[in-house]
């Protein structure tokens, strides 16, 4: 079932969102060459405490997960797709690029974003990959209005992307979002125009693009049981706002530019 939210649930999660894009624009500060992923979680964890939040991901369990996940942020680089454990021995090299994707909760609430940034000077070709993803989701947001599918906003994703030669990750995909961290629907990354429910306002999703620099769009899962990988090692890219639907296209929630 989908709830379309109140005007006081979406107040709550305005603060949730506002939560989660001070980690983001902390991040954009702190990654650099030379910084292990541990730091970034402890500092991003800073941030969500101290602003009477609970982090979203730490402790979070799902069906086939070995263990609760360890921290309050995912950080995952280069091929690395989404849920990256922070590790005290992982640390940034120039040219990486890395995926940070952060959840908090407030009042009962939640937000849900994610950025994937440039380590010191890329190369061309990822930061094209970056530019690509980012753009990719504004676009899905852009058409995630009141009337419009799920497959209209899965169809912005897709047709962008590969428009430009890349692949997506089509095992993992957003999720409508409010009182738990996932909620119905599923917001897949591809899809037909006029497919799929019709959004109303006052549904709040999370759209997260997931880009692959390479056409093969196969994921494995890493050993330590959490780590979407590429299967072929070409890079990824990862980008979510977490919209409320309104009349003219999703207004976001998680302001983290």
């Amino acid at each position: 079932m989908i709830r379309i939210k109140k005007d006081w649930e979406i107040e709550k999660m305005k603060r949730a969102g506002s939560i989660v894009a001070d980690v983001l624009k902390l991040m954009n500060d702190l990654i650099k060459p030379g910084v292990d992923t541990k730091t970034l979680d402890d500092r991003a964890e800073e941030i969500i405490t101290k602003s009477g939040a609970i982090p979203a991901f730490k402790g979070y369990s799902f069906l086939g997960a070995p263990y609760p996940f360890p921290g309050s942020i995912c950080v995952s680089i280069n091929d690395e797709i989404v849920h990256g454990i922070p590790d005290p021995k992982r640390i940034l090299a120039e040219g990486d690029i890395v995926s940070i994707d952060v959840g908090a909760c407030f009042d009962g609430y939640f937000g849900d974003a994610a950025c994937t940034y440039p380590v010191g000077k890329v190369s061309l070709e990822r930061a094209r990959l970056l530019e690509v993803t980012k753009e990719s989701l504004y676009l899905a947001i852009n058409t995630a209005k009141d009337g419009n599918t799920l497959g209209d906003v899965g169809y912005a994703v897709e047709h962008y992307v590969t428009l430009h030669g890349y692949g997506l990750v089509r095992d993992y995909a957003g999720h409508g979002i409010g009182k738990h961290l996932h909620e119905a629907p599923q917001v897949p990354n591809f899809g037909r125009q006029g497919d799929g429910i019709t959004l109303k306002r006052g549904f709040t999703i999370a759209i997260e693009p997931m880009v692959i620099a390479g056409k093969n769009e196969k994921v494995v899962v890493a050993d330590n049981g959490w780590t979407v990988v590429t299967a072929d090692h070409s890079d990824a890219a990862h980008f979510e706002h977490t919209v409320l639907i309104a009349e003219e296209g999703g207004a976001i929630l998680t302001p983290w530019e």
